[in-house]
């Protein structure tokens, strides 16, 4: 008696849909979540990320808002990525908050060769997102945006 493999695909006849795919953005943040990453509270990014993250996520609850409890806000950060789609697709990929705004300098000063990334803390993966960013090879900084 012949038995069919287990894998669905054997099932069916039918390769898996591409739509069922899972990015791995959604893995990676599936494993913070898993490992208890988001419920930390004051979060301290590694020493390598510290260099990049120029400003304090201590002041920061676990649901990435800052001020008093009658007050609380999210905290919005920019940063400078080089030109390309590469880049952009790579940044948005980790942070669903990105936004990108070519041609703008930002308080940031990007250069005419870069493109201002503008994103915010209100989500329990905050820490983690920024220590991402920060250890991405063309984030020289991220600096707390202030609008007026």
């Amino acid at each position: 008696m012949h038995r069919a493999p287990a894998h669905p695909f054997w099932r069916t006849g039918r390769p898996p849909r591409a739509g069922r795919r899972v990015s791995l953005a959604a893995l990676a943040v599936g494993a913070a979540l898993a490992l208890g990453l988001a419920t930390l509270h004051a979060v301290e990014p590694e020493a390598s990320a510290a260099d990049v993250i120029r400003f304090d996520l201590s002041e920061l609850d676990a649901q990435g808002l800052i001020g008093p409890p009658d007050g609380k806000r999210s905290v919005d950060y920019e940063f400078c990525i080089p030109v390309g789609e590469g880049f952009a697709a790579e940044v948005q990929a980790i942070d669903a908050t990105a936004r990108l705004q070519p041609g703008s300098r930002g308080r940031i000063g990007c250069g005419p060769e870069q493109v201002l990334v503008l994103g915010n803390t209100h989500r329990p993966d905050f820490a983690f997102v920024l220590q991402r960013l920060a250890e991405l090879p063309y984030v020289e900084r991220i600096e707390r945006a202030w609008f007026e």
